[in-house]
């Protein structure tokens, strides 16, 4: 299905005001439009399947018209807004990464580590996360390339009346996508590998465009620092202490589920099909390290060589959905570039931004 134009994939009013937000609202905003009322009953329509074609990543990329895929670069390192309605609340196209499911649960820290704000130990707040595909190719058997968003607010009340401002986080596998069968299986950490060699040619010209783009934009294209949730709830006196490298992986015990859609995988890791309660909850392990080097390069392979993994909490997800609001209102903002990711005066000021 192709994502008809919305809005202007730029800044608006929302990205200005920014003021934090309530997970009550959020929430209720990403399971208030389901594409299916109750998902896998047998009187339900499909998923709707949206492309991701390098005719988007490249539109108005000639001179003299608006280049899109800039404009929405920008504006996800530029903004920290956590839905963007835009005109006739129809929300934003997202030009990759536009078939997703969006989950909510908890963030919890078991274990003593070196680290500060919510990596510490103790420490639980609220999550919603979203996982997508970077690619067209979501079935089963394909090469699919895995995202996993998430905004942790510093709560454990969802009716919480104060507002917050989230700690966003990214973490992907291969940029080029991968053959792993199932989702539970992909090892997601926020720097990224990438690999032209190989894939098809559209694909080489989107993972092109991104790198060209991505690169001047925001310093390190291809890692994303975590250093707000190491400052979320920190007191002044305290000085940041962040990992440099962090990874997701599912827990031990969490099943593997066939289903050709991962879409319909995630879902039915926490929904029986026809039955619109929660029957189990989705696991991943949080895992940080500071020991690591980025290896090859992105023709061949490139990627982030990480050891002595420690892991130090978990989230667990207790409810999910597939909706139109979590694949184009619901937005993930992108830490910007620190040279010193425990310092906030590196951070780094790009003139378009």
């Amino acid at each position: 299905m192709k994502i008809e134009a919305l809005n202007s994939e730029g800044i608006c009013a929302e990205d200005e005001n920014y003021q934090g937000s309530l997970y009550s609202e959020v929430k209720k905003a990403i399971f208030a439009n389901p594409y299916q009322k109750v998902w896998g009953a047998a009187d339900e329509v499909a998923l709707p399947h949206y492309d991701i074609t390098a005719k988007e990543v490249y539109r108005g990329f000639m001179r003299g018209k608006a280049d899109h895929f800039k404009q929405a670069a920008i504006r996800t390192v530029r903004t920290c807004a956590d839905l963007r309605w835009g005109d006739a609340d129809k929300g934003f196209r997202k030009i990759i990464h536009t078939n997703g499911v969006a989950l909510t649960g908890t963030w919890e820290i078991s274990e003593d580590n070196e680290f500060s704000g919510y990596f510490k130990k103790g420490r639980k707040g609220l999550i919603i996360s979203r996982i997508s595909c970077g690619s067209s190719t979501i079935m089963q058997g394909t090469p699919r390339a895995f995202g996993f968003a998430g905004k942790l607010y510093p709560t454990m009340d969802e009716n919480h009346t104060e507002l917050l401002k989230p700690a966003s986080f990214f973490a992907l596998d291969k940029l080029s996508g991968c053959n792993n069968k199932h989702i539970t299986d992909v090892t997601m950490t926020n720097g990224l590998a990438v690999k032209i060699m190989g894939t098809s040619f559209p694909s080489k010209l989107m993972l092109l465009r991104a790198g060209i783009l991505f690169g001047p934009l925001d310093v390190q294209g291809t890692i994303r620092q975590v250093y707000q949730i190491a400052e979320l709830s920190k007191d002044d006196a305290v000085v940041t202490n962040a990992p440099q490298y962090m990874c997701l992986t599912t827990s031990e015990g969490q099943p593997s589920i066939n289903e050709d859609d991962f879409r319909d995988e995630l879902l039915a890791h926490i929904f029986d099909k026809g039955n619109p309660a929660p029957q189990r909850t989705l696991s991943f392990d949080i895992n940080v390290s500071n020991i690591g080097k980025a290896v090859g390069n992105a023709v061949t392979g490139s990627s982030y060589r990480v050891t002595d993994w420690e892991k130090i909490g978990t989230i667990i997800f207790d409810d999910a959905v597939a909706s139109y609001n979590s694949d184009f209102v619901l937005h993930f903002p992108h830490p910007r570039w620190r040279t010193d990711r425990n310092d906030p005066s590196t951070v780094v000021h790009k003139e378009n931004l």
